[in-house]
């Protein structure tokens, strides 16, 4: 009865001790969504009464569900399809897959067979992952991202800039319980340019660690461009990060010192984790307030 990311949210203010309401910024691999879509790659504005869905990522589909997951080179093939087309050509990393199951891919994402669609920055991760021949097929939960982060080089980067993306407005913002002020503007990620240009500097031949880089360069620069945008509206000043993407060094290395000279108010998990293992804390804060009318 508690929406997954709305959990991430409260569990991450009330371990803090902040009433809220904050800007929530919940990313992780896997949530239902109130509209029946896997979320992950959310930004809310709310506390424990309530939310607002702000902002996400565009919705990609996930071809077998768990199957996508344990196998990310299916995600790098699904993601380049929908966001480039089919005709694109495709990279030496993703060379390997047989044609017939390349085939079998093509007819469930464009049939909607057993392919939900996700907003997973988790997932994400996943498929650049794949995308730049790092991990192709997993044996571990999160294996993928966390390859991505280990090849990563910075020093090979110095002065790098993000990777683009598109932000357009979306319909209203969804919503659940009695949310704090609405944003002027939901809006939606559109991820198009960003892996265009991963592959053209796969063909530039420019090192998985660079293009790793600036790959989680990019996420955090997005994460502040959103953040300003709902402060402008909302006049929010605390930011929540809450969900297993956080967990990634590399990302909150880049992204606190940025939301933090932009004058926000940072609050992190301190004692729950960031990652499912804190849900239940927002499960019962959300229930409480819930059940006594507070």
């Amino acid at each position: 009865a508690v929406q997954h990311h709305h959990a991430h949210l409260a569990a991450c203010l009330a371990d803090r001790g902040f009433a809220g309401p904050a800007i929530g910024v919940i990313m992780d691999g896997t949530g239902l969504g109130l509209d029946g879509h896997i979320w992950g790659g959310e930004f809310l504005i709310g506390d424990a009464r309530g939310f607002w869905r702000a902002a996400r990522l565009q919705y990609l589909p996930l071809p077998g569900g768990d199957q996508a997951v344990r196998k990310p080179y299916r995600l790098a093939l699904a993601y380049l399809w929908a966001l480039l087309g089919e005709e694109v050509a495709l990279p030496s990393t993703l060379s390997h897959i047989p044609v017939e199951e390349r085939r079998i891919l093509q007819r469930m994402i464009a049939r909607g067979i057993n392919t939900p669609l996700t907003s997973s920055l988790g997932r994400l991760f996943d498929a650049v992952s794949a995308l730049l021949g790092v991990c192709q097929e997993t044996s571990y939960e999160a294996q993928a991202a966390i390859e991505l982060e280990m090849v990563a080089t910075p020093a090979e980067v110095a002065g790098a800039s993000p990777y683009p993306w598109e932000v357009v407005p979306i319909k209203e913002a969804q919503s659940w319980g009695d949310p704090p002020v609405p944003p002027g503007q939901a809006r939606e990620l559109r991820l198009a340019p960003l892996y265009r240009a991963i592959l053209e500097d796969l063909a530039a031949g420019i090192s998985q660690g660079e293009i790793s880089w600036r790959f989680h360069l990019s996420v955090a620069q997005m994460i502040v461009e959103v953040c300003l945008a709902l402060r402008a509206e909302t006049g929010l000043q605390a930011v929540a990060l809450s969900g297993g993407v956080f967990q990634n060094r590399l990302l909150l290395e880049l992204l606190l010192p940025r939301l933090e000279e932009e004058g926000f108010e940072v609050l992190l998990h301190r004692q729950v984790p960031c990652n499912d293992g804190g849900l239940a804390l927002g499960q019962a804060v959300i229930a409480h307030g819930y059940m006594i009318g507070e």
